[in-house]
């Protein structure tokens, strides 16, 4: 049944098709369509608006309009079918921000097994700003929150820091902390991870990685372990500490 009320409205003009919005959306009622961003059914909108401030482009905003009923069954129903297509999808297709992958770790073809690396990735998408809290590889997960200059600082960072856990990336200088707090606070409220480990330099900038994380755990009164390792810029362990 239609009603008057708050609803998502999407600017094609200016949405420019990057995704970002898709997996703010815990609903999975906007997909990329013909390089749009579209809202595919009203009633899987529940006009809370979490996804308006993903938009770099402004291209989202909140209106009131007649409307159908927001639908709690519609959206179980909707992010089943979403999961399945996540699993069926293959490897590299469509915007990376709009998957959700559990990945098999991958060997390097045509190289000796004592020459190659492996990769310890276990999952898409890896940055911060684009994992939604209910994505299914958090559920208990043992967390590596890393600094974006950590993977290339150190050669270690797939046999010795990623294995068994899954990886989250972000910069606390040039992406929005308050962004990531809210993030991490609703990761601890819904996905009972295990532990987390953060990743960072000994440069100021990512002092604030380790700040964001207790802020959230604080926020969530979560008890969880948090594991602090600062690199050099020469990849070796300067600090390592449970804080």
């Amino acid at each position: 049944m239609a009603q008057k009320r708050k609803i998502i409205h999407i600017d094609e003009d200016l949405c420019d098709g990057c995704g970002q919005c898709v997996p703010a959306c815990e609903e999975g009622a906007i997909q990329i369509i013909d390089g749009k961003a579209k809202l595919i059914q009203d009633r899987l909108c529940d006009g809370l608006g979490n996804c308006l401030g993903e938009c770099p482009q402004g291209a989202i905003q909140m209106i009131e309009r007649e409307a159908e009923e927001f639908d709690e069954e519609a959206v179980r129903q909707q992010l089943e079918k979403l999961g399945a297509k996540n699993q069926e999808q293959p490897q590299g297709s469509g915007c990376p921000s709009a998957q959700l992958q559990n990945l098999s770790s991958c060997k390097s073809a045509n190289v000796p097994r004592e020459q190659a690396g492996e990769s310890a990735l276990s999952h898409w998408p890896v940055k911060i700003k684009l994992v939604p809290p209910h994505a299914p590889f958090l559920k208990n997960a043992d967390l590596l929150v890393t600094a974006d200059c950590a993977p290339v600082a150190t050669s270690a960072y797939h046999n010795r820091y990623l294995p068994g856990k899954v990886a989250l990336l972000g910069c606390p200088k040039f992406d929005d902390a308050e962004a990531y707090v809210q993030k991490f606070t609703d990761i601890f409220e819904q996905a009972g991870v295990n532990s987390v480990t953060v990743l960072s330099m000994e440069v100021p900038c990512c002092s604030g990685l380790v700040g964001i994380v207790k802020q959230a755990r604080k926020n969530a009164g979560s008890q969880v372990p948090v594991q602090n390792v600062v690199l050099t810029l020469g990849g070796e362990v300067k600090q390592e500490e449970t804080v």
